[in-house]
């Protein structure tokens, strides 16, 4: 997967936006001002994506190496995906949803409906 490719992927998700609130390389998805995946655009070398914490421990011992603790995140809650191909593209995009769905599951009912989500 490419930069364009995980791009294309987040904002396909319902009310994600794009920005760069940290630096000008750090791009950062956010479903409803949450974030749920970012990545440094220029090195495209990993992308961090929220996790639960329980399968973040068993995908760090699955792919020892390649799935590690967030950086410069949550270690509990966030997990750092190395993109060099040792994590394929299918569990990259189902780890873009799992994150994308806890944050959506997180949202208080007003904010679900703002955004037109479902409870």
């Amino acid at each position: 997967m490419n930069i364009e490719e995980y791009r294309a992927y987040c904002l396909s998700k319902k009310a994600t936006t794009e920005g760069f609130p940290f630096d000008n390389n750090t791009l950062v998805f956010k479903v409803a001002n949450k974030m749920f995946a970012l990545a440094d655009v220029d090195l495209f070398t990993s992308v961090n994506l929220k996790c639960d914490p329980e399968r973040a421990v068993q995908l760090r011992e699955q792919y020892d190496g390649s799935i590690i603790p967030g950086y410069h995140m949550n270690k509990q809650h966030w997990n750092t995906i190395l993109m060099d191909g040792s994590v394929g593209d299918k569990l990259i995009k189902e780890l873009i949803d799992h994150s994308y769905e806890l944050i959506v599951a997180s949202l208080p009912k007003k904010v679900k409906a703002e955004f037109g989500f479902k409870d």
